[in-house]
């Protein structure tokens, strides 16, 4: 006999009956229906999920604000002694240089004491800097009474060409022109004099500071070591040996950058020298200088060099000449970034171009031309003392196996060993775009 189907109020007077049934308490029931909620659960989710979204920024806002106050402490105290932290930069930058050699010396020399080494390469530096700036300023002196001679023959030229040409200026014009741009250049002069005078006055400054350097940089170099140790005391037990790995890398990249810089600059200022000179380009020397001191400051002062010598061609030769200088500059341009960066720097020391031109700008605005020369080192050191601080492996690396004067040492993940291979397997792996292994 089959069951009579259950009717729709039937089934609801049973649900309530379970509902209230005396095996199951009331409580249980409702804890089972505010558990199967849905609304309340998600709710619940969305303000805990607001509420960690809400810790985490907080959290890196307050680091940010920190490490911004730091900085800008830092900053304000560099500025106010500036006279006393650029000698120092500068020697340490001048310490990259030397102390490699300085070591190598004593150590191939073994009964040449470490002072000696020292002294004789300070010395030898000091007497290449010293010869540079006299040949050069020799070279200027000679070379200024025929530019100055091309530039009157140019502005006469120059005022053949308006009169003539569509322009249609007639003489009065021509000379009111001449009058203007001569008053112009009597007061940049009056100001050139003023600065001067000003300039004088820092003089004593400039021999201070650069006594300074001098002194910093034959400690830096003899007990360079010593320095470092003795400044490792201030940091914690527990991350001094992590923070002396990352102070080593730290300065071979800044090793590996001022040598790498110093033979890129001398190799453009050659090769621009020879194509000024063949050119006919007067103050080919001078002008050669200036590219070897602007390719210390990359990006802007290939640009600046680049323009002066630009100028001198086109008033001294003309429209043709400069033409060829900017083509010349170009192609010492592309030889620079294409072949000398990768083959002596490779990747052991590479940075993004935008890492170096915003720090660059910076550092031209915040300290002017010292701050613009400074950046890119400060960069460098600081790309490599943070990778290193973030890298697994330098967790448990031995300092004393880590050599600040190798630059290879900045990255050991990637780098070409110029001992093991010579300079044919650089220029090899320069041509596949792959590091060397050694290993």
């Amino acid at each position: 006999m089959n069951a009579p189907e259950p009717t729709a109020e039937s089934a609801a007077t049973v649900s309530h009956a379970s509902l209230v049934s005396p095996t199951r308490p009331v409580s249980d029931g409702v804890a089972d229906a505010m558990a199967g909620a849905v609304p309340s659960s998600t709710s619940a989710s969305t303000s805990v999920a607001r509420g960690t979204a809400l810790d985490v920024a907080a959290g890196v806002s307050w680091r940010l604000l920190l490490v911004a106050a730091a900085v800008a402490v830092v900053a304000l105290v560099a500025q106010t002694l500036a006279l006393v932290v650029v000698p120092v930069v500068l020697a340490v930058i001048a310490a990259s240089l030397l102390a490699p050699e300085a070591h190598a010396l004593s150590s191939r020399v073994r009964w040449m004491p470490h002072g000696v080494a020292t002294a004789i390469v300070i010395i030898g530096g000091l007497a290449i800097v010293v010869a540079v700036f006299t040949g050069v300023v020799a070279a200027f002196l000679s070379g200024l009474p025929e530019l100055s001679a091309q530039l009157g023959r140019s502005v006469a030229e120059i005022q053949a060409w308006v009169r003539d040409r569509p322009l249609g200026l007639d003489n009065q014009q021509v000379a009111l022109f001449g009058e203007q741009a001569l008053g112009a250049l009597q007061q940049g002069q009056a100001g050139l004099a003023s600065s001067a005078l000003g300039a004088v006055g820092t003089v004593g400054e400039l021999l201070t500071e650069g006594l300074l350097a001098l002194f910093t940089v034959i400690f830096f170099v003899h007990d360079g070591g010593r320095i470092w140790a003795f400044l490792l005391r201030g940091v914690p037990r527990r991350a001094r040996a992590r923070t002396d790995v990352a102070g080593r890398r730290a300065f071979a990249s800044l090793v590996g950058y001022t040598r790498a810089i110093v033979v890129v600059a001398a190799i453009d200022a050659v090769t621009a020298g020879i194509g000024l000179w063949f050119i006919g380009v007067p103050l080919a020397v001078p002008l050669a200088a200036l590219i070897f001191f602007g390719a210390f400051v990359p990006t802007l002062g290939a640009v600046v060099s680049g323009a002066v010598a630009a100028l001198v061609a086109l008033v001294s030769g003309g429209l043709t000449d400069a033409l060829l200088v900017v083509l010349l500059l170009l192609g010492v341009q592309n030889l620079e970034g294409y072949i000398l960066q990768p083959l002596f720097l490779g990747r052991s020391i590479k940075l993004h171009p935008l890492a170096v031109v915003l720090p660059i700008a910076c550092g031209l605005l915040v300290a002017g031309i010292p701050g613009a020369l400074l950046a890119v080192p400060l960069v460098t050191v600081v790309d490599a003392g943070v990778r290193s601080l973030v890298r697994p492996s330098d967790a448990t690396a031995d300092p004393a196996a880590v050599d600040p004067l190798d630059p290879r040492s900045a990255r050991p993940e990637t780098h070409i060993d110029t001992g093991a291979v010579g300079i044919t397997g650089r220029i090899r792996a320069l041509v596949r775009r792959r590091p060397v292994r050694t290993d």
